[in-house]
């Protein structure tokens, strides 16, 4: 499983098979069951009988918005629970693991933190990987020793994204969207803190936030309902109850625009636009998603990507799309360009969207983006590990249980008006932040 932490990660996520445009009619979603463990965890199962695997994600409120002063201190904690727990060290709990063909996976968000688990239903290869699982969530040791290894593992991915201009613009783009709320603070820590970080700072909020009642349990496999509630248990027995995270503060809107050009040592200006966009449970979310997807979330057939790309040549790659969070997550456009060319990009970007929120989308491209979507939809949820995820951002964020069987109904309800309408309401040109990185020209130099 992957443990990649960065909020970037599924950006482009929709398939163009229109050809499959009549599935949605045919098709239903997962059968998604729900309940509590007995210290307040939240548990989603979905029965696969299909093939004899289970796989299984617990996530805890307990993401970078949850750094405070200490920036990185989720994502240093998250990453030492595998590192030695219960009677086992690291390369212990890794042959435990890799004995029986189990595959774990970790990561911290913004807003979530997760442990993931794949393997065999048969014994004894699931009760080894559970056993495995419920000491890493509930008993980690949190070794002065392995902290201070991944202290300097941190300390060496972040001087590497500093030599990144796409990490260095989209750090600015956060710090500038979100100012000072929670959702500005850099996942990964900045240089000042990961040097004091302490062992009692990682058991501290360890403590706070690895507890039932902020837990959510997704699972799926070949299972019955007992044994599905057995696991749900099973790993979360050891934690204490604790009390949900606290309700994370409203994001501000801008109230001016915001230029930030930074000089880096590239052949190409990374740019980005954007300002706050919408929560997970949105009034918006749909309207904003299919709007987004003609805009510039369809890859190179989008309005974006023809103005910029194919009219022009500006750009290999240029896009939008919205990170909907708890909170308000950002809405961004992006592009890579020539340096020369990083004006006309981004003039060339602007012009795009504000066509696109004076005159919406055209019946025609309307239809495309729905068919588009609908189409790929069944092959979004096609695996076990597919459904799971979905499962841990349904429980996480509270969505409701038929939020997969609706999903294309909804879609093929939005009309271009409330496409229009959205955008018009929830995008401003006027108040964007801009970030552009990449080299300066020397304006002194080319006026002497």
């Amino acid at each position: 499983m992957s443990t990649n932490r960065r909020d970037a990660n599924g950006r482009v996520w929709l398939l163009a098979l229109p050809i499959l445009m009549w599935l949605p009619t045919l098709w239903a979603g997962p059968q998604i069951q729900t309940w509590s463990t007995a210290n307040g965890a939240k548990v989603l199962f979905v029965r696969a009988p299909e093939i004899p695997m289970l796989d299984v994600r617990v996530v805890f409120d307990a993401g970078s918005a949850r750094d405070g002063e200490k920036p990185g201190l989720t994502a240093l904690t998250n990453s030492l629970l595998s590192e030695g727990a219960g009677a086992w060290n690291a390369d212990q709990i890794a042959e435990r693991l890799e004995r029986v063909g189990a595959e774990l996976g970790n990561g911290a968000l913004r807003d979530m933190a997760w442990v993931g688990l794949r393997t065999l239903v048969e014994q004894p290869a699931m009760d080894t990987a559970l056993e495995t699982l419920a000491a890493i969530i509930s008993q980690p040791h949190f070794d002065p020793e392995d902290l201070e290894r991944q202290r300097q593992a941190m300390q060496v991915a972040l001087r590497q994204s500093q030599q990144s201009p796409g990490s260095v613009a989209q750090k600015a783009f956060y710090h500038q969207v979100f100012g000072r709320h929670p959702y500005a603070i850099d996942s990964d820590g900045t240089e000042e803190s990961l040097k004091v970080l302490s062992r009692d700072d990682v058991r501290s909020i360890y403590r706070r936030y690895y507890v039932g009642r902020n837990a959510v349990v997704a699972i799926v496999g070949a299972l019955d309902r007992p044994a599905a509630e057995a696991i749900g248990e099973r790993l979360t027995s050891g934690l204490p109850a604790g009390e949900p995270a606290p309700e994370l503060p409203q994001v501000a809107a801008l109230s001016a625009p915001v230029l930030q050009q930074v000089d880096f040592p590239s052949t190409q200006s990374h740019i980005y636009l954007g300002q706050p966009g919408m929560r997970r449970k949105d009034p918006d979310y749909f309207a904003l998603y299919v709007g987004n997807h003609i805009l510039g979330g369809n890859g190179l057939v989008s309005q974006l990507s023809e103005e910029v790309r194919d009219k022009r040549g500006l750009s290999y790659s240029v896009y939008s799309y919205f990170f909907p969070l708890r909170e308000q997550g950002p809405f961004m456009i992006g592009a890579q360009t020539k340096n020369a060319s990083a004006d006309e990009a981004l003039q060339v970007m602007r012009e795009v969207v504000q066509r696109f929120i004076d005159q919406g989308p055209t019946e025609e491209e309307l239809l495309a983006a729905k068919r588009n979507i609908t189409g790929g939809f069944p092959l979004r949820i096609a695996s076990n590990g597919k459904i799971l995820q979905y499962l841990a951002v349904i429980g996480f964020y509270d969505l409701p249980l038929d939020y997969l069987d609706r999903f294309t109904d909804r879609v093929d309800a939005i009309t271009a008006q409330q496409v229009q309408d959205a955008f018009r309401r929830r995008v401003d040109l006027e108040r964007l932040v801009t970030i552009v990185v990449g080299r300066i020209p020397d304006q002194g130099a080319a006026g002497s």
